[in-house]
């Protein structure tokens, strides 16, 4: 199986839902072999009712059970993954049209690639204000994701090894992200649009915890100089600061 799209829901039956209408536009790529597994935190919302009626629908696996947050959960979605990349797209986030090009290269891949293959996506900021936010060179991990979340397909093999780490209590998946690529695995590009979400997330509504725990990341895994993990915390408090500030007059 090519791809294992994990989705983390609590209480979010309508951002399931809106998920699970967007796995049509991967549905719609030929060849291409999916499934799509679901860790719900126990919500009461009818979110299990929902995804019972749909009778495994996409290879539809999952669990309604607490957890101990959004990473804890992630971590549960690695282990019921059988595909060889994984891909987190969380309840409300959707798949842009564009996934069906973006399918194709990630099967062209080598078996033997275990590159994070990453992508592009959109930003949507509630008022009607989308912002595409490219890829950038695997190099930028030195600062931060050069990707959205939502647009890096990750090797299996690398999240079985070096899954979510708890401490980041917002910045786990950069810090996995930077532990794979300390550990070998680059990130390789490919073109068009992964991904849509929806701003107003953990990052957005705590930027300044991110911010710190991103400057850890860069300390303790990455190896960054002092100083500069300094300017680059500073850097991204200024970036994440606009990003909420816009948000917010949402």
């Amino acid at each position: 199986m090519l791809l294992s799209v994990i989705t983390v829901a609590y209480k979010n039956l309508a951002g399931i839902e809106k998920t699970w209408q967007s796995l049509a536009h991967l549905a719609k790529a030929p060849g291409i072999t999916f499934e799509w597994v679901v860790v719900d935190g126990a919500s009461n919302d009818g979110t299990a009712e929902f995804l019972e009626n749909l009778n495994g629908q996409y290879q539809l696996r999952y669990v309604s059970e607490k957890d101990n947050g959004i990473y804890d959960a992630m971590n549960k979605g690695i282990e019921m993954a059988q595909g060889r990349y994984a891909l987190f797209l969380n309840s409300g986030d959707i798949f842009h049209s564009d996934i069906i090009t973006v399918a194709h290269q990630l099967a062209a891949m080598p078996l033997t690639d275990n590159a994070m293959v990453i992508g592009d996506a959109l930003l949507d900021f509630g008022d009607g204000t989308k912002i595409e936010r490219r890829a950038k060179q695997g190099c930028y991990i030195y600062h931060s994701l050069p990707a959205s979340h939502q647009a890096i397909f990750f090797p299996m093999s690398g999240l079985r090894k070096y899954p979510y780490d708890l401490q980041y209590k917002v910045s786990s998946d950069y810090a996995l992200a930077a532990r794979m690529y300390k550990k070998g695995y680059a990130f390789k590009r490919v073109k068009g649009l992964v991904s849509e979400f929806s701003m107003g997330g953990v990052s957005t509504s705590n930027n300044i915890e991110l911010c710190r725990d991103a400057r850890n990341v860069q300390r303790k895994i990455l190896g960054v100089p002092g100083f500069i993990a300094e300017l680059s915390y500073r850097l991204r408090l200024r970036t994440t600061g606009k990003a909420k500030a816009l948000y917010n007059k949402a």
